[in-house]
């Protein structure tokens, strides 16, 4: 019998394949591990706008990459449907108050917040029948409120104060959540008893709701997502992010580094990563004004004289906004750290300049913050390591402080027109 002589077809597959793999051996590029999770991903359309968050891409930073002999990776959580990590954040906190019925459909929730998570309650919010009302500083961002207004969230501006004080935004946040379930209770009274049976039952609501209500007769009670304190904000990344980082690593990786706002991602990510392998190193990367850094490697969170409550006036911190506190949340209680590495606000908005010269990524003020981190921790470590850091947001929501040259010279910040290298950070 004649032997098979392949045919041209075959030939010309076989050479492309090997033309292929010898292209990938060269680039040296970690495609296997990037992309594995695509494989795994349903090609079917997702469920709604709340199945649509979560799974963000893990990307190499190349131009971090190649200053620093690591391999240095981002979750990108800007491409949420929210534009932020804390999507992931808002739908927990949510669900886990509608299961145990704190929450219902028609209630308001509440919060207080710089920013990103109440533009994340106020996106995912209506999907679950529910309003938004928001109570920010007013020294954020203005485009942050914007975007919330016209999520149909109530935005509620008010100056900052230290959390010792009733007029913190996160405490009046608490405070509209009580108003909306008193609403929502004399309303019930009165379509259950009458007017003159509420007044029996219900006898006083607070000044601020009778004289000013922030929310409709048709409110449906409030809760108060208290992103500082409720854990959901920790399970969120416990359940989520962090899984996805180990599956998208295949659990390659050595180290993780994030700024901390409420301690949430930061707390959820280093305590599943170090579960799963004892020599995961778990970094925080602290701005200027934050006291977390202090804690983390000296153990004191501040002297007597910072402590939040003794300053006598709000002072200019840093310009990075959602990150650096100067209190213990029981989110960031639930973190498991090795260290922390302390940032400066030059250094991130070189930072965020340098990566949109040099990858096209245009992030905002937390995420280039954690980007210095990502370069901190390959300093430390040294070249071949692999470290992983969060893209929280995108620049979008920072044109008018971050990324607004006038603003920045305003707190002595002379940002360079052109970022060209990573000396800033003591590599060239």
């Amino acid at each position: 019998m004649a032997p098979v002589r392949p045919t041209g077809a075959v030939i010309v597959a076989v050479v492309s394949i090997a033309t292929l793999s010898c292209f990938y051996s060269r680039l040296k590029l970690p495609w296997r591990r990037i992309t594995s999770t695509k494989q795994t991903i349903s090609k079917k359309p997702r469920n709604g706008l709340i199945d649509a968050i979560g799974n963000t891409p893990l990307i190499k930073i190349n131009s971090l990459s190649e200053a620093t002999g690591c391999e240095i990776l981002a979750k990108v959580e800007f491409l949420n449907p929210g534009g932020s990590v804390k999507d992931r954040v808002a739908v927990k906190i949510i669900e886990e108050a509608l299961d145990s019925g704190e929450l219902v459909r028609g209630g308001v929730v509440t919060e207080g917040s710089a920013g990103s998570t109440a533009i994340s309650l106020a996106t995912v919010a209506p999907a679950y029948g529910c309003k938004c009302h928001v109570v920010i500083p007013d020294d954020v961002a203005i485009e942050k409120s914007q975007i919330l207004e016209a999520l149909g969230a109530t935005v509620e501006r008010v100056r900052p104060v230290s959390i010792t004080h009733k007029d913190h935004y996160v405490n009046i946040a608490r405070r509209r959540a009580a108003e909306a379930k008193e609403l929502a209770l004399k309303q019930r009274n009165l379509d259950q008893f009458g007017a003159k049976g509420s007044g029996q039952i219900n006898s006083h609501m607070s000044e601020e709701v009778n004289h000013d209500s922030a929310f409709s007769d048709d409110c449906n009670g409030g809760f108060f997502a208290d992103q500082f304190e409720n854990l959901a904000n920790f399970r969120a990344h416990y359940e989520g992010t962090g899984p996805e980082i180990w599956e998208q690593t295949s659990g390659d990786l050595d180290a993780f580094v994030a700024a901390a706002g409420t301690g949430g991602t930061l707390a959820g990510v280093s305590r599943f990563l170090q579960e799963k392998g004892l020599n995961i190193k778990c970094f925080l990367i602290d701005p200027p004004g934050s006291g977390l850094f202090n804690k983390v490697t000296r153990g004191v969170m501040y002297t007597r004289e910072e402590a939040e409550g003794r300053r006598l006036k709000n002072p200019f911190d840093t310009v990075t906004e959602g990150i650096g506190i100067n209190r213990l949340t029981k989110n960031f209680l639930m973190a498991k750290l090795d260290g922390a590495f302390r940032g400066t606000d030059m250094e991130a908005v070189e930072m965020s300049r340098f990566l949109l010269k040099n990858d096209g990524l245009f992030v905002g003020s937390s995420s280039a913050m954690n980007c210095v981190g990502a370069v901190r921790v390959a300093q430390s470590m040294g070249p071949g390591h692999t470290i992983v850091t969060i893209l929280c947001d995108s620049g979008m929501r920072h044109l008018t402080k971050f990324y607004d040259d006038q603003y920045l010279s305003q707190h002595g910040l002379t940002v360079l027109t052109s970022v060209t290298s990573l000396k800033f950070l003591g590599l060239v």
